[in-house]
């Protein structure tokens, strides 16, 4: 399938199933129809039955209220009012976020990168009329400047060269699309469900551990991710076992009371082993769907600290087989190549599964993404796109080239319908 047939069908959805959508839909209602149709008559003369007994009842209320008049308790009216009200007023289902509003996300998301990036690639390929050496040396050099990652310009300029070769492209129109097409090609290296995170079967505990060093936004991330799990039925629990910084436990706290999640803590100091395993326990007794467990932030380089987490790790796993069922890496975005390095050290340390990339929406150089994946093997499973509490998004590779390269390719898109 081509990038522009993926790109529509996540913008708009895919015409033949919402086609399918409305048919079997009106097949219900038609359904619904004729059963209310066969049940009408008995449930008329039903009613009619009904009428006349609270025709009698209501005369006979309206002897007793006239023979024996009460006080009018407004207390109770109240509470009725209220009572009637909540009947009336069913739950609203909060509305999922459209295809075409996540996509927007990404797009605003990486404003900064695809100011700075991608308006160079604009200039060149308006430099440029054919596609030549030279033009793909000039690509490399972009390319590199956004942190895509020496491994991966140079495995996308391999690629390029050799589909242009291959479909005889002479001129740099429509060479955005390749470009695009090629980088989601080398993230997703053939592997499916990146983004999915490893939630157990229903009534079993899942436990995330999330690490990272101070300042990336680890904590605010946990508290993002608790409210999207939330949304979607689940219970959470978070464990405060970051300790060691001065008031990280209270900005845990915080997050718990604003989305509504227990925190299991104990007092500054403790030993973050220790408050794992009461976590668990608590989370077990609750029969919570998730745990979310903050560490300590700490520097890669300090073995002292990574060891400790290993301790964590160890703890997690003797009371729950298989856990930490996810190890989320949090890495602010707009440190560039020092995040590669970060990730590179954490791997070895605690068996990374995932990178949430903070602050996206705050670098111009968003390609980091693609040098972590291409380069480590970890898959970006979320990605911050600002500071809402649904800026939070699963990483889609396509969403996000198409953030990178959005007004060459809308301009695109629009001709190709055209």
């Amino acid at each position: 399938m081509s990038f522009f047939k993926r790109l529509k069908d996540k913008l708009v959805g895919n015409p033949v199933e919402e086609e399918k959508k409305v048919e079997e839909s009106n097949e219900e209602e038609v359904a619904e129809q004729k059963e209310d149709e066969a049940t009408e008559p008995a449930q008329t003369e039903a009613t009619v039955e009904e009428a006349e007994k609270v025709e009698e009842v209501s005369v006979t209320e309206s002897l007793i209220e006239t023979e024996i008049p009460e006080e009018i308790d407004h207390e109770q009216l109240e509470q009725q009012e209220v009572q009637e009200v909540a009947i009336v007023e069913e739950p609203v289902e909060e509305k999922k976020p459209s295809a075409w509003s996540i996509t927007q996300k990404f797009k605003a998301g990486l404003e900064k990168t695809r100011n700075s990036f991608t308006s160079k690639v604009n200039d060149l390929v308006a430099r440029y009329r054919k596609v030549d050496e030279d033009f793909f040396e000039e690509l490399e050099d972009l390319l590199l400047q956004a942190d895509v990652g020496f491994e991966t310009v140079m495995e996308l300029m391999d690629k390029l060269r050799f589909e242009v070769q291959r479909k005889n492209i002479k001129d740099t129109n429509g060479i955005q699309t390749i470009i695009s097409e090629k980088l989601v090609e080398i993230y997703e290296q053939g592997e499916e469900d990146l983004i999915e995170l490893n939630m157990q079967p229903e009534g079993e505990l899942t436990v995330i551990l999330f690490v990272g060093v101070n300042g990336v936004g680890k904590t605010t991330t946990i508290g993002k991710l608790a409210h999207r799990l939330k949304s979607q039925g689940k219970t959470v629990v978070l464990a405060a076992g970051d300790t060691f910084r001065a008031g990280a436990i209270d900005q845990l706290q915080v997050w718990g009371d604003r989305v509504g999640c227990e925190v299991i803590k104990q007092s500054e100091g403790s030993d973050p082993a220790a408050v794992m395993y009461d976590a668990i326990r608590a989370a077990k007794n609750r029969k919570a769907d998730v745990l979310i467990c903050d560490t300590a932030g700490r520097l890669q380089n300090k073995v002292n600290l990574m060891n400790e987490l290993e301790k964590v790790h160890r703890v997690i796993s003797r009371e729950i087989p298989n856990a930490p069922h996810e190890v989320l890496l949090a890495l602010d975005a707009t440190t560039g190549q020092n995040a590669l390095v970060q990730a590179q050290t954490f791997k070895e340390a605690t068996n990374v599964t995932g990178i949430v990339l903070t602050k996206l929406d705050g670098t111009a150089k968003g390609g980091i993404v693609l040098a972590i994946r291409n380069k480590l093997h970890i898959p970006v499973k979320f990605v911050g796109l600002g500071e809402k509490m649904d800026d939070l998004q699963p990483f889609d590779a396509e969403r996000y080239v198409y953030g990178l390269f959005a007004d060459g390719l809308d301009k695109e898109l629009q001709n190709n319908e055209d």
